[in-house]
């Protein structure tokens, strides 16, 4: 085997691999929101999530794209652990679709002869000024691309009558009874865990198989190894997620390692079954009998094997979910043991909990994700008010401090969430969106800025408050009801923008009027206190220096109320319905 055809296997099978990317994500950006909605909507019971985790992989062609996007749903809330290990189940079970059409399509037909008249209608497609039509284009391209890989991968492995020598170090290591098995096994886990692919993967051994240069016992170990490498991706896509998101990728994990498990205890009579569903039903060699051997390519024993090997892979996921479907709230329960709540749970809620890390989904996708971190950005904001409540409420100068360190600790978190969403929407604007996307990613820039100015204003009060103390100064108990009205006033704004923004990433925002009402009301009272307190000044009733203080507060309330107007408007020039 030249070195030049070293390359050419490893370049086809980086177009393999490209082609599998770039066409799930094509059939992904043309399913677009439809595949949340899927996942919502049919999660109710165990077996709907199974159903659903299968359909949409079969779609995708990509259990990892499914398993990655369940793990973002579990860390954004929408799914529940029970409900994602339900769907990742079904991904299992749909991810040996891929096993299939390779062999139907990559092997018994010539698929790469239309592959290039058909990159034609892929390239017109994409150049299309509509989106849909672009992403049918790349879903057309990735297809093509996918089979002229793996065509080229069959032509650059080597005749098996040319380099008799690989065929007697492949059978060294296959001489060893139920050690080579744990061989290939590991082969296949390690295989995938660098390919990230186990559909790469699974190609990969199809072909060997087909040419003879492995047994079927061996490729049949090493697609149960690629069922643990593959795990990988999902746990990668969480490790930065919330202990939720952790804990649905682990289940992925204990799915397929107790399948291996049974399947390896089990091994003989499992490939015995196999092999008679192959002689019975298609009518081919049994390829798990003994002295079955591959007598060349495009031969009924070569289809025996690929139809046998693709067999094993869905019946294993299958008989495999139909044992764990029933006791999904005990690998619950396990997952929740093995991964531990972290002891520090305010930490916890600090910490981004939408926005995942990992292969980013479609620009849709993750644009849901970065809005869904927004919401819950406006929802850490407003908890720091009730800090700034507390810290004007209270004459304890051991709390004060208390307070006053927390409100900073807020401004700090502030600061850190708003650089980490601005990061995650570069890198999504970054890739190929839509204008209307843009312009939804632009609005976003703009909220999480006003959301950074809130936190650096609940800082500013506890200067403010802190100033007032070190020169002694104090609010009798009018002047803090006062304040608190204020308080009050801009939780009812914050409560107004809070459900624009859900009703906005619902697509149900219709006007603002209720932050409108808010701002005029905050407004308004900080006339009235304003007026009052320059009657008090001026009558001599109040101490001129704690009314600057006083005044001061007042004022740093009313400019959060403007950020606050200032988000609402922005989703009404993008998000409302036209």
């Amino acid at each position: 085997m030249g070195i030049l055809q070293i390359f050419t296997l490893l370049g086809a099978l980086g177009m393999f691999l490209y082609g599998m990317n770039l066409m799930s994500s094509g059939l992904q950006k043309a399913a677009g929101d439809r595949l949340r909605g899927l996942l919502s909507a049919m999660t109710s019971n165990p077996f709907k999530g199974v159903l659903t985790g299968l359909g949409i992989t079969t779609v995708i062609q990509s259990s990892s794209a499914t398993t990655v996007m369940v793990v973002s749903f579990v860390n954004a809330g929408l799914l529940t652990l029970a409900q994602a290990i339900g769907v990742i189940m079904g991904a299992n079970i749909g991810t040996t679709v891929t096993a299939w059409l390779v062999s139907w399509l990559g092997f018994k037909a010539d698929i790469s002869i239309l592959a290039v008249p058909l990159m034609l209608l892929g390239f017109l497609f994409s150049n299309s000024k509509k989106n849909q039509r672009q992403n049918i284009g790349e879903l057309i391209v990735g297809f093509c691309l996918l089979f002229l890989g793996l065509s080229f991968m069959k032509n650059s492995v080597p005749d098996l009558n040319e380099t008799p020598q690989v065929l007697e170090f492949v059978r060294s290591w296959a001489g060893h009874g139920f050690g080579s098995v744990l061989i290939f096994l590991v082969f296949g886990t390690v295989l995938t865990l660098v390919l990230q692919s186990s559909s790469a993967t699974m190609a990969i051994t199809l072909i060997m198989l087909s040419m003879g240069f492995i047994p079927f016992e061996m490729a049949c170990a090493m697609v149960l190894g690629e069922n643990i490498g593959t795990t990988i991706t999902a746990n990668i896509a969480a490790s930065v997620g919330n202990t939720q998101a952790k804990r649905a990728a682990m289940s992925h994990t204990i799915f397929n390692v107790f399948g291996v498990i049974w399947a390896l205890i089990l091994f003989k009579p499992f490939l015995s079954l196999v092999g008679k569903i192959i002689e019975v039903v298609f009518g081919l060699p049994n390829p798990a009998a003994e002295g079955f051997a591959v007598t060349g390519q495009d031969t009924p024993t070569a289809t025996a094997a690929l139809y046998g090997l693709s067999m094993l892979h869905t019946l294993f996921n299958t008989i495999n979910t139909f044992i764990l479907v029933w006791l999904i709230k005990y690998i619950e329960k396990a997952v929740v043991w093995i991964i531990k709540a972290p002891k520090n749970q305010e930490n916890e809620a600090f910490r981004l909990k939408y926005i995942s890390a990992g292969p980013l989904a479609t620009p849709e996708l993750a644009t849901e994700q970065a809005f869904d971190e927004i919401i819950h950005f406006a929802q850490i904001s407003r908890n720091g008010l009730a800090y700034a409540r507390e810290a004007i409420r209270t004459a304890d100068s051991a709390k004060f401090d208390e307070l006053r360190d927390k409100l900073v600790k807020y401004e700090e978190i502030s600061d850190r969430i708003e650089y980490e969403i601005a990061a995650f929407l570069n890198a999504v604007s970054a890739g190929d969106i839509s204008e209307e996307t843009s312009l939804r990613i632009k609005a976003m820039y703009k909220i999480i800025g006003e959301l950074e100015s809130l936190g650096d204003s609940g800082e500013s009060i506890s200067r403010i408050l802190s100033r007032k103390n070190i020169h002694k100064k104090s609010f009798d108990q009018d002047t803090v009801k006062k304040l608190e009205d204020m308080v009050d006033a801009v939780e009812k704004a914050y409560d107004a923008m809070i459900a624009n923004l859900n009703a906005a990433h619902k697509g149900q925002l219709e006007g603002i009027s209720n932050a409108y009402n808010a701002e005029d009301r905050l407004n308004n009272l900080r006339n009235y206190l304003r007026d009052a307190e320059i009657e008090e000044i001026e009558s001599n009733r109040k101490n001129y220096q704690t009314s600057v203080y006083y005044m001061d507060v007042v004022s740093e309330l009313e400019k959060m109320g403007d950020f606050i107007i200032n988000i609402s408007q922005n989703l009404e020039k993008v998000f409302v319905k036209k």
